[in-house]
């Protein structure tokens, strides 16, 4: 154990201080000091001034970059938006290419297929306005009055050139049939924009204009309208006068700015103040202005862009919040020079400590050489009272010290182990030589083992050795640490934990045979039940048969449809067996998982049923490419059971449509859906769907067993998929479900 020396913490008290040699200038000294803590003192809180303003600067700059993507992202967002608007129009435009003119109800069915509310929120529908010069205004009320639409009254009245009426707007809401007929051409805005469109052959943008479904509703609120020429065959004409020779009319999107603006804007975006102007035509419009009080404090920056879109030019002038949230760390920032003047100041006190006396430096070496003393006894006594036992070993491995705790462990006493090779303390593992400690250690000088001891007058221990390198004193030879821990309980029990993981092991595969050998007598039970049900529903069949062939003129006209009932119950008997055994197939056969092809597989199935019913007339369409992963049969059924029942229940329906494909899932993902026209069910029976042998349709009406959407869904979940239904009576069915590699 290290001891002290008293003379080295105290000189005698009879001997004097020693006197410095400059004492003819200890008066200077003092002053010199002053002057140096101040000089610090200046140096440093320049440094930390400079520091401050440069990091200032940076976050700054940093803020006002991450600020201008930010708001390029939003412009970029907008732009993108609107030319989903324009994709939409030019589908209508499209369907002119392929017919004269569509009639209202193919007008109708595109937009339905585009599904605008969804998609668009922000848009109040699809329309298509016609160019009518006044000599054919008459013509054209004329057509559309043959055609059933009633009478065509175009707004406002007048004699003109050239009209616009409004002629087709779905959805066909009633806010969209109080604006049919009315002449877009005569208002101002409406016509420079339309105007533009024909001139130029392109997509066109109208200025700031109140929507006529908004001014019928009394709504205050920015529209606009993207408008696209329609000329004869679909084409563009090349030259200005053929463009309006052959002018059919324009499609068009109304919209609102306000809905447009929030839904085209992700999550990150929405907190972000901004106006839009339109600077067409050398006038500054406001279209849009960021809704929610303004900031008391000042923006931290500024920033305006301006773009063309489809013939307007407009201009974002974009705000940034106040400084203290634009720029996050500033609030860091100040903190940061609060700390650093603290820290001029600390340093400051310290050269003025230093400067003020010598014997604080005095006072500080004796506190080291305290603390020191104390870090040894703290060795000390975690060597002498710690549960583990430990030795220190020298560069030979022989026992420096050693602890209480391994003495016990070993057997012998503290002094017996002394000078004693550590190694001599453990059993050879199978008569191999011990190797040396150097050789063992791994790349952090720490290295772990477990290893039999040899316990003086008792069995053997397990024990886990620890050894790890530690310095020893300037000239003293310790070279290690050995760390030892009894570990033989835990060793035993986590044998037994091995025997009871075994035991269990084999219980498991008792209750696998059990739960075999119950599933292969539920197979034999369920043939059998067929094989005993069947004998007497083929004797019922037969001799109802027989007697109906051979008494059948004795059996009055009451006495033939009973036996007519009897048979015929029979045999629904006999179906319902055959569906309960193929039910019971499903779920114990084993899957076979491979790559399959629905499209393909839905192709066939069509064909089946067409030869089946050669002179129904049924739309089909079957989105080309779904794929999964599965069991090539099971899916087949499942599509055979879905695309049967839509075929069946599109029976009555004219036209009969039936439509295979993938859609988006309402929490996200992607499902398969098969859709049809059909008789439809209440919705608040849909749960009743897919348990077996329940029906909602009279047997009479629609034929079946009750079992095909019950052998739907059980297919569904053995593949890990998920299978619901949506429904109305007379408006059709849809079926959802989700198959795993879907897609």
């Amino acid at each position: 154990m290290t001891t002290t020396d008293p003379a080295a913490r105290a000189a005698p008290p009879n001997e004097p201080d020693p006197v410095p040699d400059f004492a003819d200038v200890s008066g200077l000294m003092p002053r010199r000091g002053y002057v140096l803590a101040f000089i610090v003192f200046i140096v440093a809180l320049v440094l930390v001034f400079t520091a401050w303003r440069v990091a200032r600067d940076r976050e700054q700059r940093s803020a006002q970059i991450e600020f201008i993507g930010r708001t390029a992202q939003v412009t970029e967002l907008l732009q993108q938006r609107m030319v989903n608007f324009e994709l939409v129009a030019r589908g209508g435009v499209s369907l002119f290419a392929s017919v004269q003119r569509p009639t209202a109800a193919q007008w109708k069915a595109y937009v339905e297929g585009m599904n605008l509310q969804r998609r668009f929120p922000s848009t109040l529908g699809l329309g298509f306005t016609g160019y009518v010069p006044q000599r054919l205004l008459v013509q054209l009320q004329n057509e559309w009055r043959d055609a059933g639409y009633g009478l065509l009254t175009v707004r406002p009245f007048g004699q003109r050139e050239v009209y616009g009426p409004i002629l087709y707007l779905e959805p066909r809401t009633a806010a969209n049939v109080e604006v049919i007929g009315y002449d877009m051409f005569a208002e101002p805005v409406r016509h420079a924009a339309m105007e533009a469109a024909l001139e130029s052959g392109q997509a066109r943008l109208s200025g700031k204009i109140q929507l006529l479904q908004d001014k019928h509703d009394g709504i205050e609120s920015t529209g606009l309208l993207l408008v696209l020429p329609v000329y004869l065959g679909g084409g563009r004409p090349q030259s200005p006068s053929l463009r309006r020779a052959e002018m059919q009319g324009w499609v068009y999107v109304p919209f609102r700015l306000q809905k447009f603006v929030d839904t085209s804007l992700a999550e990150g975006h929405k907190n972000l103040r901004f106006r839009i102007f339109d600077e067409s035509g050398g006038n500054d419009t406001l279209l849009f202005e960021t809704a929610g009080p303004k900031p008391a404090q000042p923006a931290a920056f500024l920033h305006k862009t301006t773009f063309e879109v489809y013939g307007r030019t407009w201009r974002i002038e974009y705000e940034s919040p106040p400084i203290e949230q634009a720029v996050p760390r500033m609030e860091g920032l100040r903190n940061m020079f609060a700390l650093g003047i603290f820290t001029a100041l600390l340093l400051y006190g310290i050269a003025l400590v230093l400067a003020h006396t010598e014997s604080r430096a005095r006072q500080i070496a004796l506190r080291m050489t305290e603390d020191f003393r104390r870090s040894e006894a703290r060795f000390r006594s975690a060597m002498q009272y710690s549960a583990i036992g430990k030795a220190l070993l020298d560069s030979e491995g022989r026992i420096v010290d050693a602890n209480p705790a391994l003495a016990n462990i070993v057997g012998l006493s503290r002094a017996q182990l002394l000078d004693q090779r550590f190694d001599s303390l453990l059993e050879d593992e199978e008569g191999e030589a011990q190797q040396p400690l150097e050789a063992r250690t791994d790349e952090d000088g720490v290295h772990r083992a477990t290893r039999r001891l040899l316990r003086q007058h008792g069995v053997a221990r397990q024990v886990q050795l620890t050894y790890s390198p530690v310095p020893g004193k300037v000239g003293q030879d310790i070279t290690g640490l050995v760390q030892v821990e009894d570990v033989t309980e835990r060793l035993r029990a986590e044998a037994r934990v091995h025997a009871l993981n075994r035991t269990l092991e084999a219980r498991v595969a008792l209750r696998t045979r059990e739960l075999s050998q119950a599933n292969q007598e539920l197979e034999a039970f369920a043939y059998s039940v067929s094989h005993d049900l069947r004998a007497p529903l083929r004797a019922i069949d037969g001799f109802s048969r027989i007697l109906g062939e051979k008494y059948a003129d004795r059996l009055d006209e009451s006495g033939r449809g009973y036996l007519a009932r009897v048979r015929k119950a029979a045999a629904r008997m006999g179906d319902l067996i055959d569906a309960l055994l193929k039910m019971s197939r499903l779920t114990r056969s084993e899957l076979k998982h491979e790559n399959v092809d629905l499209s393909r597989f839905a192709g066939e199935l069509i064909e089946e049923l067409r030869m089946g019913e050669p002179q129904r007339a049924v739309e089909v369409r079957i989105e080309p490419g779904l794929k999964v992963v599965g069991d090539a049969s099971l899916l087949r059924n499942l599509l055979g059971n879905l695309l049967g029942n839509a075929w069946k229940f599109t029976r009555d329906s004219a036209p009969a449509r039936i439509e295979f494909g993938l859609a988006e899932a309402p929490g996200g993902g992607r499902e398969f859906f098969v859709r049809d026209n059909g008789t439809g069910f209440p919705q608040a029976y849909v749960d009743k769907l897919f348990r077996p042998f329940q029906r909602l349709h009279n047997v009479e009406d629609f034929a079946g067993h009750g079992i095909g959407l019950a052998s739907v869904k059980r297919i569904v979940e053995r593949h890990g998929g998920t299978i619901r239904a949506e429904g109305h009576e007379g408006e059709g069915a849809v079926f959802y479900f989700t198959l795993p590699g879907g897609g």
